[in-house]
C-alpha cells in the first residue's frame, strides 16, 4: 500500500479497491458541492462502480507508470482526491486533477498537496510539464495553480460541458525548469490559507 505523509496531519495514499465505500460515501455526502464543476457525480451510483471498474482501471494506469489517484487524508480522515492522468512519455508531460470537500477545506490543504505532486512530477518522474486545467468560474480551484507560480497558457472557448451548460476552460501549466523548491517548504508552512 501506498502512503505518503506530507505533514503530520495531511497524507496521500494510493486509492484501492478496498478504499471504494469510503470513497463513494464522501463523493455522495458531498453530491452538490462536487457537482457544481465536476461532470462525472451523477454517474457515481454505488460503490460497486469505483470497486469493479474505475478503482481497477486506475490501478492498472499506477501499474503501467501511467498515472494514480490518491485519496488526501486530513487527520486520518478522506477530505478529497488528487489525480496525475494520462502521463505523455514522449513530451514528458502530465495533468493534475483534485478535489476537496468538507473538512478539507479552506485549510491550505490542496495547495500544498498540488505542491508536493508538482514535485514528485519534475523530481522522481523526471517530466517536464505539468497542466492544471479548471472551469474559468471555478475561483477556489484556479487560486492553486496561481499561487504556486503556474503560468495561465489561455482559456479554452466552451471547451468543457456540465449538464447542458458549457465553460470555459483555463488551462495553466509549470515546466521543470520553472518550478522552484521553495513552493515545498512555503506550503507546508502553510495551515489557515483558504484553497
Amino acid at each position: 500500500m501506498f502512503m505518503h505523509h506530507i505533514t503530520n496531519q495531511l497524507s496521500l495514499k494510493l486509492i484501492e479497491r478496498q478504499d471504494a465505500d469510503a470513497l463513494y460515501a464522501l463523493i455522495d455526502a458531498n453530491r452538490d458541492h462536487l457537482r457544481q464543476w465536476l461532470g462525472w457525480v451523477d454517474g457515481a451510483t454505488g460503490p460497486d462502480i469505483y470497486r469493479n471498474e474505475i478503482i481497477p482501471a486506475w490501478l492498472t494506469d499506477y501499474a503501467n507508470g501511467n498515472g494514480f489517484a490518491c485519496g488526501i487524508y486530513f487527520e486520518g480522515e478522506l477530505v478529497g482526491t488528487i489525480a496525475l492522468h494520462e502521463i505523455n512519455q514522449m513530451l514528458r508531460q502530465t495533468s493534475i486533477g483534485y478535489y476537496l470537500t468538507g473538512n478539507g477545506r479552506s485549510k491550505g490543504l490542496m495547495t500544498t498537496v498540488v505542491a508536493f505532486i508538482t514535485d514528485y512530477c519534475f523530481t522522481t518522474l523526471q517530466l517536464n510539464r505539468v497542466v492544471i486545467e479548471c472551469a474559468v468560474g471555478n475561483t477556489r480551484s484556479r487560486k492553486i495553480p496561481e499561487r504556486l507560480g503556474f503560468q495561465q497558457e489561455g482559456i479554452l472557448r466552451d471547451a468543457e460541458k456540465l449538464y447542458d451548460t458549457y465553460h470555459d476552460v483555463a488551462v495553466y501549466a509549470m515546466l521543470a525548469r520553472d518550478w522552484s523548491h521553495d513552493f515545498i517548504g512555503a506550503e507546508l508552512q502553510t495551515d489557515n490559507r483558504s484553497n
